[in-house]
């Protein structure tokens, strides 16, 4: 049975198929790139499904061929509202990280078709299982534009793939396919792009069959290993670390380089 519960096109599609839970981020235009707005409605849409005894399984993808393409950095344009706040972005990325992997006891299960960058891929990176297509491409960004990573991501991928892996992974400017990544650990099945949201939905409504107990009792004990001493400090951390690579001499040249299409001379400040 499939029921539609948002009917608007919005920025997060959602609809439940047997006990599950789908939320489809829509902004193909930017290839799903993470807006205040989008963040914001992902923190909702999985805080509602949480608290649904209906819902036993969340998944998460993206639509128009793309998983998500990371943060919006798009230059405002005449007329658009006044951008949130510094404190107010680093606290709607707490919440989500928060919602995903500590306060929703269901599994959280993302579907990896297109691009998954930067922000794009370290939310993929705090769902508890992850599924590529074939045309999955995974890059983490962040050190091309002259910054380290946020949303958790340094957490997260040294808890999946390993601490030099993920070092090697960040800091090395190269993209990586569904079979390179699969082979890393960073996603745990790739399927056929021809079929793919057939494939990913049919999974997350397989582990939607067992008992709601079983599921929740196991992620409650799983999302403890690793978890930091203080994760809302360590993702606060991450957030200001990022904002000063991206302000810094050495962040303005990597986009400058990476819009003139040359190697970036950075001079350390």
């Amino acid at each position: 049975m499939t029921t539609p519960t948002r009917a608007s096109e919005s920025v997060l599609l959602e609809e439940t198929r047997n006990g599950v839970r789908i939320l489809r981020m829509n902004r193909p235009e930017v290839k799903n790139a993470l807006s205040n707005d989008l963040t914001r409605a992902l923190v909702r849409g999985l805080e509602e499904a949480a608290s649904d005894a209906e819902i036993r399984v969340i998944a998460l993808t993206g639509v128009g061929g793309a998983f998500c393409s990371g943060a919006d950095l798009s230059p405002r344009k005449p007329g658009d509202p006044k951008p949130d706040s510094v404190e107010q972005t680093t606290d709607i990325v707490v919440q989500l990280v928060t919602a995903m992997r500590v306060s929703c006891e269901k599994p959280v299960i993302a579907g990896i078709d297109g691009i998954a960058i930067g922000a794009g891929l370290a939310l993929a990176m705090c769902a508890d299982i992850r599924m590529a297509s074939s045309a999955a491409r995974f890059n983490p960004g962040y050190a091309r534009i002259g910054t380290s990573p946020d949303c958790g991501l340094t957490w997260t991928l040294p808890a999946a793939i390993g601490r030099e892996p993920a070092m090697r992974f960040l800091l090395e400017p190269k993209m990586h396919d569904a079979e390179a990544a699969l082979a890393l650990g960073i996603v745990g099945e790739v399927v056929d792009a021809d079929g793919f949201d057939q494939a990913f939905i049919g999974y997350c409504e397989k582990i939607a069959e067992i008992a709601p107990l079983a599921a929740t009792q196991t992620k409650r004990l799983v999302s403890r290993t690793g978890l930091p001493d203080n994760l809302e400090a360590h993702l606060r951390d991450e957030l200001t670390y990022a904002a000063r690579g991206l302000k810094s001499e050495d962040g303005r040249e990597a986009r400058r380089a990476l819009r003139e299409k040359r190697k970036p001379v950075f001079g350390g400040h």
